[in-house]
């Protein structure tokens, strides 16, 4: 199996899935919390996304740096420094008296993820040859990621109910020391290979920077307008933070985080913004599903988390055994597309919820048809998107391709808040306002059916075939 003994490549495929859980796992597990966390700390109804976006902006923005971490210092290096930041930023947000020390908390754990998650993938691209195999271990990899995106809802309910928001936090330290200590145990230390080169660090200061700004400014439009200085200085301050990174990484960086003739690639360019679009669309799912249910539904956490399993049964189901075997079938590009307009009918469906909707036609059958859509797409994209690279940019393929993703999720998020723009708590009010985020989701995975296309013909070769 791969390029290591069959018992080795299966041992590397689980420690590398477990820590993708917890990078994924606290992407959400803050979600079901976030009414006691603003009750509990003071955020304003607008100020509570930071909480979400603190570590999702933190995390895209860093991800380029930490991939690059990974080609210079050592994969088994890299994942185990961003373990321990991970740990360490989970323990400083558990004890958090206030707004800001949370929110940094939280920026904190994005940046031990923004380490931590790029390495896991590479792990998987230098150990599983292209072909059905890396297929097999990404689709492995992918629906670990959709369990924990799961678990942290499900968590997230219990531990807020019974215990404390706290716990959602803290309960990532006894997990991220064990992964620690087995990392440390069972992960082989990678050659030297081009260590000691310098690090870009201005160009990770402008791309989180510009980042950072593009959905504060993007926030502000909500409750300021467009036309507000605060939103004109943050979009015209992220677009200019992000030109300049361009402009490093082109021309100054000694060793950039993104070699620019990565995108010279076709399915690395196509593959990327299908991906952002992709992330615009189902990392924002989660937040508003979550408002949703507790605001229009009126479920209390614990019935909130448990809500959100039958996403994870079907998308895992889909995503882990049925897609790698249509992929040997089917061109790639088919299945995005497929999946694309699954999800965007899922999503339709889902903005016709009210109060009075019951969990079968309010939320399940929705969800059975969005989670069949996203366990579709999901992993051709990721296999495009890390196809055709060298080993020694593996990890800055893999650092583009999760950027990708986190900065969609990000700055859709930004957008769809203000979207949603609530100003009314009354039940029948918020259901019309989440409705409008969900077909706007909607008409993205349609866009995302179409770009799909953009990407070249792939369909995967059977084991043991050159």
């Amino acid at each position: 199996m791969g390029r290591q003994g069959g018992a080795a490549a299966r041992v590397v495929l689980w420690v590398a899935c477990a820590a993708q859980f917890m990078v994924v796992l606290d992407i959400s597990v803050v979600n079901v919390a976030l009414p006691s966390i603003q009750r509990a700390l003071g955020f304003g109804a607008a100020g509570q996304q930071w909480v979400v976006n603190a570590y999702t902006l933190v995390f895209a923005g860093l991800l380029l740096l930490g991939g690059r971490l990974a080609d210079l210092f050592g994969r088994k290096r890299v994942f185990v420094a961003g373990l321990a930041v991970f740990v360490a930023a989970s323990l400083a947000g558990g004890l958090a008296g206030s707004p800001g020390l949370l929110v940094a908390a939280r920026a904190g754990q994005g940046l031990g993820a923004a380490v931590l998650a790029p390495a896991t993938l590479t792990i998987l691209t230098t150990t599983f040859p292209e072909g059905a195999g890396r297929t097999r271990a990404l689709a492995t990899w992918t629906a670990v990621g959709v369990a924990g995106g799961t678990a942290g809802n499900l968590l997230s309910g219990v531990l807020t109910e019974y215990l404390s928001w706290r716990s959602t936090l803290l309960i990532n330290v006894p997990i991220g020391l064990v992964a620690i200590a087995l990392a440390v145990r069972f992960v082989a230390r990678d050659g030297e290979g081009t260590r000691r080169q310098r690090i870009d660090v201005p160009g990770a200061v402008l791309a989180t920077a510009g980042l950072a700004a593009l959905a504060y400014g993007i926030s502000q439009a909500g409750s300021a307008g467009w036309a507000a200085p605060s939103t004109v200085a943050g979009l015209a301050g992220g677009a200019a933070a992000l030109g300049l990174f361009i402009l490093v990484e082109a021309r100054f960086a000694p060793t950039p985080l993104i070699p620019l003739r990565l995108f010279r690639i076709r399915a690395i360019s196509g593959g990327n913004v299908v991906m952002l679009l992709a992330g615009a669309c189902l990392n924002p799912l989660w937040y508003f599903l979550t408002l949703s249910m507790q605001h229009v539904l009126r479920y209390s956490p614990v019935q909130t988390g448990f809500a959100f399993l039958p996403h994870t049964v079907v998308a895992i189901l889909v995503g882990a055994r049925l897609t790698p075997r249509l992929m040997r079938r089917v061109d790639g590009r088919v299945l995005i597309a497929t999946g694309a307009l699954l999800a965007a009918a899922g999503f339709a469906w889902q903005s016709s919820l009210t109060p009075d909707s019951g969990y079968l036609a309010g939320i399940l059958g929705p969800a059975v048809v969005f989670a069949i859509g996203g366990g579709l797409l999901t992993t051709p994209i990721t296999a495009a998107v890390t196809s055709g690279v060298a080993p020694a940019e593996a990890g800055a393929a893999s650092g583009l391709m999760n950027t990708a993703r986190q900065v969609g999720g990000a700055l859709g998020l930004a957008v769809l808040v203000t979207t949603a723009a609530p100003d009314n708590p009354a039940p029948e009010a918020l259901a019309s306002d989440y409705g409008r985020v969900f077909l706007a989701i909607a008409v993205l995975m349609a866009l995302v059916a179409a770009l799909a296309f953009l990407l070249p013909a792939h369909r995967d070769r059977p084991l043991g075939e050159n």
